[in-house]
């Protein structure tokens, strides 16, 4: 039935034998690398073994059930832990996004709706903090730009899981399916008769790109200084320490201003700026190989919302997936699981019905 986990099997074995020669740990990125890739195997070779061992127990309990009716019972059970465990690993099978296994690099803008929308970005912000925290992962904003009061104008979040995670459980395997636009349904605090708004905040999510993923050529570069603006403590707007890189071959632009030294700042807008063009890499092999790919959201047009949060209902509506939820204020606070697991079922069914079709016409 799984024809390709003996080949798997395998691959777990020899990366096994790789990550116990101490020559291999010398390259902590590669060293790194291949055990994310063990762990990822691992899962997978848990769960055929768990599989075996079931279809094994169940052809002995159905054998016996014809000579003794008492393991018609027990057969009956282990064909239903068997069948459980077929659908868990043909999920783990399911064509995954190569970058699935990576960390996340989050970024939220404030859209339409002024001052309320920065508001809402910052809640929105919080809430993938608080989420992050709840995953057991680490959450660090490498950049943002407030609002004069108190929102976000724009924010750029870097999760990390911090330790080898199964297939599909890494940081970007889940967070990538936030990338679109929120919609927000309330009054704002700078609504004086109390009507309810609309406004939006945009999500993009990147998978976080390892040195080893893409080269960056200091020759490429243009490093612009300049001194932080906004909030914040005494280096604001009194030194030089704000950055700016503009990646010439492709015309990115990243600014960071958060840290407090010109080096700090430079490092991590070669953080972001890696991961940008790693998805960019990513996004133009995934359109070679498919017309039909799903692509994020990369405008904050109210038209193209994925989620709506209606605060005088305490809902949350995910318009893709069709979940709804009235725990609205629960998931601000980090409580996404029930919605993100919508999605990413969705979205293996989508993978599954295509590798149905794959086969089919083999």
């Amino acid at each position: 039935m799984f024809d390709g986990v003996e080949r798997l099997v395998a691959e777990h074995r020899e990366l096994g034998r790789r990550l116990g020669d101490p020559d291999v740990h010398s390259d902590p990125a590669a060293a790194r690398r291949l055990g994310r890739r063990y762990a990822e195997l691992s899962a997978v070779v848990a769960v055929y073994q768990d599989w075996q061992r079931a279809s094994g127990d169940l052809a002995a309990a159905r054998e016996l059930a014809g000579d003794d009716a008492t393991f018609v019972a027990e057969a009956d059970s282990l064909d239903q832990s068997r069948h459980e465990l077929t659908e868990r690993l043909r999920s783990m099978l399911v064509p995954r996004d190569p970058a699935d296994n990576k960390d996340a690099i989050l970024e939220v803008k404030a859209g339409a709706g002024g001052e309320e929308s920065a508001l809402f970005a910052a809640d929105l912000l919080r809430m993938y903090v608080r989420f992050a925290e709840r995953a057991g992962w680490r959450a660090q904003v490498l950049d943002s730009t407030e609002s004069d009061l108190g929102g976000v104008r724009s924010a750029t979040l870097a999760v990390q899981a911090g330790s080898y995670a199964e297939p599909g459980r890494a940081p970007y395997a889940l967070l990538k399916h936030e990338a679109g636009v929120h919609r927000v349904q309330r009054v704002p605090v700078t609504e004086s008769q109390g009507r309810i708004h609309t406004s939006a905040a945009g999500v993009l999510v990147l998978p976080e790109a390892e040195p080893v993923d893409v080269e960056v050529n200091d020759s490429d570069l243009r490093v612009d200084v300049f001194r932080s603006s906004g909030p914040g403590g005494q280096s604001v707007n009194t030194t030089d320490s704000a950055v700016r890189v503009t990646h010439l071959p492709t015309g990115i632009v990243v600014s960071c201003q958060n840290e407090k030294s010109q080096l700090q700042n430079r490092e991590q807008a070669l953080r972001i700026l890696r991961s940008r063009l790693l998805a960019a890499a990513l996004d133009q092999a995934a359109s070679e190989a498919s017309d039909a790919r799903r692509s994020q959201v990369r405008t904050v047009d109210r038209s193209e919302r994925i989620r709506t949060y209606n605060f005088p209902e305490n809902r949350i509506t995910d318009h893709r997936t069709g979940f709804k939820t009235y725990a609205l204020d629960q998931v601000l606070d980090g409580a996404l699981d029930e919605l993100v697991q919508a999605s990413v079922m969705a979205d293996e069914e989508v993978r599954l019905a295509a590798l149905g079709t794959d086969q089919d016409q083999r």
